[in-house]
């Protein structure tokens, strides 16, 4: 069984520490039977709730890398001669 986490432990002692007080309250109980009963019912709540906290998702393995697909780069180059002169630039004629 794996150990639990710490989201786990603090949303199951909140859960036992609340609970025990809400019903040790309302209840207004005064007899030990009666507040074994509420404290148990209080850990088997809070324990309920630590086990139904997600788990976080496991790392994938190192026997399984990522396989990643490689696209070769293609680069357009412009070709230039060194005997073609260059051509003259026509601006259009200002006002």
């Amino acid at each position: 069984m794996p150990r639990p986490t710490a989201a786990q432990l603090a949303y199951g002692s909140c859960t036992v520490i609340f609970s025990t007080l809400a019903m040790l309250l309302l209840s207004q109980t005064s007899s030990s039977l009666g507040i074994v009963l509420i404290t148990l019912s209080a850990l088997a709540l809070g324990l309920l709730v630590a086990m139904t906290v997600p788990l976080p998702k496991p790392a994938p393995s190192a026997a399984a890398p990522l396989v990643r697909e490689r696209v070769p780069v293609q680069f357009e180059t412009a070709s230039v001669s060194a005997s073609s002169a260059p051509e003259p630039v026509r601006e259009p004629a200002g006002p």
